[in-house]
């Protein structure tokens, strides 16, 4: 008898194989792409761009770029991975005319980049239509969470400097849709700034608000139904003002820095106006209590402004700091929302820690490193990791359901995108077989069947 020797079967390979179509799952996001109508709205939008006796248009190559870092490149050069593709892709430009287009893009500043934000916007307008009822509007409400990123840069590079955390490179300032529990996010602003740009500079808060809310429905961009999240960076004097201003009047939930003047507050409530905190089904969370505090913390605040306190024994191992009290963890933010307990609007404040989520899905998304060298040519590839990451959350939201809509892009290459297909053609048609015995075929092939019935673009 003779028994098998290693713990895998030995496979021979022969490299003439036809008709096989690696990447077969990310036909999800070319499908994504028409039913948008991302591609036509790109393609209007770099017009200008678009040279008399091309033969490649610029929109089409900025989206190939996107889908090519969607499907887990993170390089200009990365989209070779389309051109192999023909059948699924279309014709993809070369090396050479991908790098001509960002350096245009690049030279031309801030007007491509205001082009490519329009056609953005008017696509998620669409998109979210599509969405019905699993848009991250449908109860009326929009909450947009900023926060930075730090991007190690391995080489020197234009704009490129030491960070807070001693390490080298920039510092970008995002901003990104909630979907909430049912979903993930989308992100609707990004702001590149050198690695030793401020953490809490007011300006640049303003400027990445001002990005995101002209990224959202014209009705979302003013009013209390857009809720304004940030961490403490954002708990400055002018972002609160600005935040509140007369005609404005958005609503925000900011993090606050515990001053002396709050600490010493903080050290006088009694024990009957702390509050149990509360989870996300409405259980009380366990060794956590919050407060509201009121008289002088909030001399020189906007009107209407609320400062909530949190207490909460801290983690095993973690350490005090100088601001804790009682062995108690203490936490401070700021809000203008009035007339609900503030159990939970400390909640909701907390749940701010989604954005984390989107920054991980960022960095697995051409976020890890800023591939180029100038700081004008970085712009242009921020707004393709942007493109990338609509198509990420725009796909899950109009295709999947259940808990595939909250799979994350590396769980979503490994799963959909990877999957491979053979190209089948018939006449005038061309098939594309998945594979049979691939675990996740049945999703795809749902979520295709969903796509093909949302309406085409007009």
């Amino acid at each position: 008898m003779k028994y098998p020797i290693g713990s895998y079967p030995r496979v021979r390979v022969q490299g003439d194989g036809r008709q096989v179509v690696s990447q077969a799952g990310s036909v999800l996001l070319v499908e994504t792409v028409r039913k948008t109508g991302l591609d036509r709205a790109i393609s209007v939008a770099l017009t200008p761009w678009r040279k008399p006796r091309a033969v490649h248009d610029p929109g089409k190559i900025l989206l190939d770029v996107a889908l090519a870092v969607a499907l887990g490149g993170d390089c200009l050069g990365d989209v070779a991975m389309l051109r192999c593709e023909p059948a699924v892709f279309g014709p993809v430009a070369s090396d050479p005319t991908v790098s001509r287009l960002i350096d245009t893009l690049a030279t031309s500043g801030e007007k491509a980049l205001q082009a490519i934000r329009s056609a953005r916007s008017e696509v998620r307008n669409r998109a979210w239509s599509l969405a019905g009822r699993n848009a991250p509007d449908t109860d009326g409400q929009i909450t947009v969470d900023l926060d930075g990123v730090l991007v190690i840069a391995h080489s020197d590079k234009e704009g490129a400097a030491a960070t807070w955390k001693k390490t080298y490179g920039h510092h970008p300032l995002t901003a990104f849709v909630d979907h909430g529990p049912g979903g993930t996010g989308e992100p609707v602003a990004a702001l590149l700034r050198p690695g030793n740009a401020g953490s809490n500079t007011a300006a640049d808060h303003i400027t990445t608000a001002q990005l995101a809310l002209a990224q959202l429905p014209k009705k979302y961009r003013r009013g209390r139904q857009t809720l304004i999240r940030t961490d403490s960076a954002g708990g400055t004097h002018d972002f609160v003002s600005w935040l509140a201003k007369r005609g404005r009047w958005l609503s925000y939930s900011v993090g606050m820095v515990i001053t002396d003047t709050i600490h010493q507050h903080v050290l006088k409530i009694p024990a009957t106006a702390w509050t149990p905190a509360v989870e996300t089904d409405g259980t009380v969370r366990d060794g956590a209590w919050v407060a509201e505090l009121t008289g002088k913390p909030l001399d020189g605040w906007p009107k209407g402004m609320r400062l909530i306190v949190r207490k909460e024994r801290p983690h095993p191992g973690a350490q005090l700091r100088i601001t804790d009290a009682d062995g108690m963890r203490i936490t401070c933010f700021a809000t203008n929302t009035p007339d609900r307990p503030i159990a939970e609007l400390e909640l909701r404040h907390r749940l701010r820690a989604r954005a984390e989520d989107q920054i991980r899905a960022a960095r697995s998304t051409g976020l890890r490193n800023l591939p180029l060298h100038h700081t004008a040519q970085n712009k242009v590839w921020l707004e393709i990791v942007q493109i990338a990451l609509d198509l990420l959350a725009w796909m899950p939201m109009l295709a999947l359901t259940g808990q595939a809509r909250l799979w994350e892009p590396r769980r979503l290459r490994f799963r959909l995108f990877s999957t491979a297909g053979q190209l089948v053609t018939t006449g005038r048609r061309r098939i594309l077989r998945l594979t049979q015995h691939w675990p996740w075929a049945g999703e795809i092939a749902g979520a295709l069947e969903r796509l093909a019935l949302l309406p085409n673009p007009g």
